[in-house]
């Protein structure tokens, strides 16, 4: 029995994920796939425009065959968190022989050379990243420029980090390295649209190029919604049993966007102005500062971080950092997950029944807990584990709020939510 691990967000789930899931299992010959995904909250700062079990339902109807939570400090982290901490969980269960990623390169070989550079730092990327550095350049900017340097010759560096699926894959493959894992890395060529595309592409007509078309980016997808576009314009780029998903969480639990968090990010903010930020994830002192003296100009969510946006300090930083301070996660706290290496739990969302044999494969060889009844948590984590399995449930209430004070439904208690079984 061979097993391959995706790592995702599905957010929302379209036809390039399912594109991805098939490649896996073509590549790796794998006969199961599990998908790690993120909650309800996900690595940019903002809520999944679906909650997490629509999206794990769509990934299982679209050929996944288990489907697990990411733990909300990797899920909504920087990231190497978010890699690492995925990594991590799959590494555990004690049954994975691939992890498969999608990436602009395509290439293995120079995503591998580049992450075991960014490990070794040998000096020729030290004394090329302080001479960047010298300039003046920021630190990311300086680092694909003494990539590109280290590994003249063989590939360029610099354009390795400047693609975001690129970047995502070199995270991956850096902690497999740390991990001294054996799962065996994989990429696919991602396809279509790219991964920051704010506008849906055009079908084609036939061939190839036709399945390319309709492969719009998630973000494509989400800006689409966000100008209220019909779910009919959005059809063509969804698998149709994600696209049924949507339709009937439409207006009930569908779309939610960082804006509907609005009220409850600024009283928290008005609320502890007076002992500042620079606890939480992402907030230096010189941000907490800034938010501080800008509190009374707050609009919104995502007005707020326009506001707050520099040169230094990117968009999605600010939307990371302020999703922190809502959620109250602490550097402190992760800390302490860290020193637990990462990962205490496998939390399922969902599976199909036809994966039974990996399941009982899992049980036999997984060194962590695997979560399916929230109430038996505590008796099955340690304290670091049961803390960041609270903050998930915590974090689960507070999006369900979202979606009931938005569209007047009933809320729905994390506890009382059933598995995905199909």
């Amino acid at each position: 029995m061979k097993t391959a691990g995706i790592i995702a967000e599905y957010n929302p789930f379209h036809n390039g994920h399912k594109y991805h899931i098939e490649e896996t299992r073509r590549i790796t010959g794998a006969d199961y796939v599990i998908a790690v995904i993120s909650g309800d909250f996900v690595q940019r700062g903002a809520p999944a425009i679906a909650d997490k079990y629509l999206r794990a339902e769509a990934a299982l109807r679209s050929g996944a065959d288990l489907v697990l939570e990411l733990p909300l400090f990797y899920a909504a982290g920087s990231a190497e968190y978010f890699a690492a901490g995925a990594v991590a969980l799959l590494d555990k269960l004690g049954a994975v022989d691939a992890l498969c990623f999608g990436s602009e390169c395509g290439n293995i070989l120079p995503l591998a050379a580049a992450a075991s550079a960014l490990i070794r730092e040998p000096d020729s990327y030290r004394q090329a990243l302080r001479q960047q550095l010298k300039k003046g350049l920021s630190f990311p900017k300086a680092r694909s420029l003494a990539l590109a340097a280290c590994m003249a010759g063989t590939d360029d560096g610099q354009g390795l980090l400047s693609s975001p699926n690129n970047i995502l894959g070199i995270e991956y493959l850096k902690a497999l390295l740390k991990r001294e894992s054996p799962i065996v890395p994989y990429t696919v060529k991602r396809k279509g649209s790219h991964y920051h595309s704010s506008a849906l592409p055009q079908p084609a007509a036939s061939g190839q190029a036709a399945a390319d078309s309709l492969s719009g980016s998630a973000s494509a997808i989400r800006g689409a919604l966000a100008k209220e576009r019909p779910l009919s314009d959005i059809r063509p780029f969804l698998p149709g049993t994600a696209c049924l998903l949507l339709e009937n969480a439409l207006h009930r639990s569908f779309p939610i966007y960082s804006n509907d968090f609005s009220v409850q990010l600024h009283y928290k903010l008005i609320q502890e102005a007076p002992g500042g930020f620079n606890r939480y994830l992402d907030i230096t002192d010189g941000l907490s500062d800034k938010i501080c003296r800008n509190i009374f100009r707050f609009t919104d969510y995502e007005g707020f971080c326009r506001l707050l946006k520099s040169r230094d300090v990117t968009y999605s930083r600010l939307s990371r950092g302020l999703l922190h301070i809502l959620l109250n996660m602490t550097k402190e706290q992760m800390q302490e997950y860290l020193r637990n290496d990462y990962i205490t739990y496998a939390r399922i969302l969902g599976f199909c029944k036809t994966s039974a044999p990996l399941l009982k494969k899992i049980k036999k060889h997984t060194s962590v807990p695997m979560i399916t009844k929230l109430a038996d948590a505590h008796r099955k984590l340690p304290a670091a584990g049961l803390s960041m399995l609270e903050q998930d449930i915590q974090a689960a209430h507070l999006y369900s709020f979202a979606a009931t004070a938005k569209y007047h439904t009933a809320f729905i208690n994390e506890y009382a939510r059933q598995l995905v079984i199909l």
